[in-house]
């Protein structure tokens, strides 16, 4: 039987094939972080030699103990020294270029440090903070630990084609955080010392600016500060004293509650955006606050904000709604907040049948409010009558 073993098509794929093989595993070669392989073999070494330094020395303590009170007297301030010098000591630092020191540096054991580097010579590289954790024998608390310092350089981190500066730390511009006042940091600083990123650092400045910061506690109630990086800053941290409370000032600049708009709301400390809008509406919902604890019903007003809120703010009752109990329509009755279904069903009978009232007191002797009730609608109701005639109904 003849005939070729390859016709012509094959054997020019295969020769289009080979090169292209070829380039593939060329690039491959040259994208790998040279050197890695041997810094692992280096940095093995260098643990073999330190294990063994750290099983003479526990020898020669032991030894020293037997000699006497006076050689372990002698050997005392050197282990001090080596504790010292063994502290570690956190600081920025790049996985994908930290050698074997700087790593045992920050706290890492000689067999963990060697475990990264060994990740390194494989070919691996570290594109985001997060790869660090796939390296064997660094569990989960020791990257929590490593998390705040990890910096990822333009060279290996992951960005958008269209890079934008700024988006990625630079190594240059990456430094050893100092003591520093809460209430004067900049947001570049944040960002330079690797506590957060552009955005959250912008948007802590504009909490800070709004509410202040005083301690421990407000700092981790800032929604961008996590509570691992606030354990990491918090040694370097200078807060401001709390302003003394000055009577005279804070009654001048109360705001009134049922006539202040949503500029005049913002204005006051504790208030965001989302809360400015959630008061106006349950106060359009409410007919208006007849007492400032009222701030409390509304969705957003957190304990802590509420009793800095209420420092700032007045109510008059004069300024409040009030909806006529005989006469009003169903959909308007049901609209307020302490307008409970059951209740609004017995009212509604009621009236459709009876007529209806010309006191609260009337209302809670028919049954159609508890006690409790009566006294949060008190200050919202009128009764009027045919006549025109109308009653107001204070006095629970």
């Amino acid at each position: 039987m003849s005939g070729k073993l390859f016709s012509e098509r094959e054997v020019r794929a295969v020769a289009l094939f080979v090169p292209l093989a070829a380039l593939v595993v060329l690039a491959f070669v040259l994208a790998r972080p040279r050197g890695e392989a041997e810094a692992a073999r280096r940095a093995e070494r260098a643990a073999g030699v330190a294990a063994e330094a750290q099983a003479a020395g526990t020898a020669g303590t032991a030894d020293a103990a037997g000699d006497g009170p006076a050689a372990g007297a002698a050997s005392s301030p050197s282990a001090a020294d080596g504790a010292d010098s063994a502290r570690p000591r956190p600081r920025p630092f790049d996985p994908n270029t930290a050698d074997y020191d700087t790593l045992c540096a920050l706290g890492l054991t000689p067999r963990q440090a060697v475990s990264l580097l060994k990740f390194r010579a494989a070919g691996k590289v570290f594109r985001i903070a997060e790869d660090v954790a796939l390296c064997h024998g660094i569990d989960d608390s020791l990257f929590r630990r490593l998390r705040p310092w990890i910096r990822i350089g333009r060279r290996y981190a992951i960005a958008p084609p269209a890079y934008r500066p700024g988006r990625i730390v630079d190594e240059r511009h990456a430094i050893d955080p100092r003591p520093f006042r809460i209430d004067t940091v900049s947001a570049r600083y944040l960002r330079a010392i690797g506590a957060l990123s552009k955005r959250q650092a912008e948007a802590f400045v504009r909490w800070r600016d709004a509410s202040g910061i005083y301690d421990m506690e407000e700092l981790r109630a800032c929604y961008v500060v996590s509570d691992s990086v606030a354990a990491a800053l918090e040694p370097y941290l200078l807060f401001p004293e709390r302003p003394a409370a000055d009577s005279g000032t804070a009654a001048i600049r109360r705001v009134e509650l049922n006539t202040a708009d949503s500029a005049a709301l913002r204005s006051v400390a504790g208030i965001g955006p989302r809360t400015v809008g959630a008061i106006l509406r349950y106060r359009e919902r409410l007919g208006g606050f007849c007492r400032a604890e009222q701030l409390a019903e509304v969705p957003g007003v957190t304990e802590r904000n509420y009793e800095r809120i209420l420092q700032q703010i007045c109510c008059d009752c004069c300024e409040i709604r009030k909806i006529d109990v005989n006469f009003a329509s169903p959909n308007e009755l049901a609209r307020h907040p302490y307008m409970a279904p059951r209740t609004l069903r017995k009212l509604l009978k009621h009236r459709q049948l009876k007529g209806g009232w010309s006191t609260a007191e009337e209302m809670i002797e028919q049954d159609i409010l508890t006690r409790e009730e009566a006294a949060r609608l008190a200050p919202y109701l009128r009764f009027g009558t045919e006549s025109g005639t109308e009653t107001n109904d204070d006095s629970l």
